[in-house]
């Protein structure tokens, strides 16, 4: 006890985001893998690598917008740019994302002849 009845607390356990000074939830990643169908078992480095592979591309989409504040519309960007991501997250919705602009054959530009 230290002064008014007040007990130390112990050190927290730091997070596994915290650890390799991550801002996403290698936790909450690492239990989407493990919930998916993704691989019978899942190590404990996976969601880690993940996690900072996901925010580097998204730090990059910000900052090719010329942002210093990373928003969904970078997230989704990211993932639907990159063909890895796209295939392990095809099916993923992020919230205020937006959509990806897409232009069809037909309707595009028309030849001058």
């Amino acid at each position: 006890m230290v002064g008014r009845g007040k007990v130390l607390s112990s050190a927290q356990k730091a997070t596994r985001s915290s650890k390799p000074r991550l801002q996403f939830p290698v936790g909450r990643i690492s239990r989407f893998l493990k919930v998916g169908k993704h691989a019978q078992r899942v190590g404990a480095g996976d969601p880690v690598y993940l996690a900072a592979e996901v925010l580097e591309l998204v730090g990059n989409a910000a900052r090719d917008n010329t942002k210093t504040r990373i928003v969904p519309r970078h997230t989704q960007s990211a993932m639907r740019n990159d063909d890895e991501l796209t295939k392990l997250l095809g099916a993923v919705t992020i919230a205020n994302g937006g959509v990806m602009p897409n232009i069809h054959k037909k309707t595009g530009a028309k030849d001058e002849s």
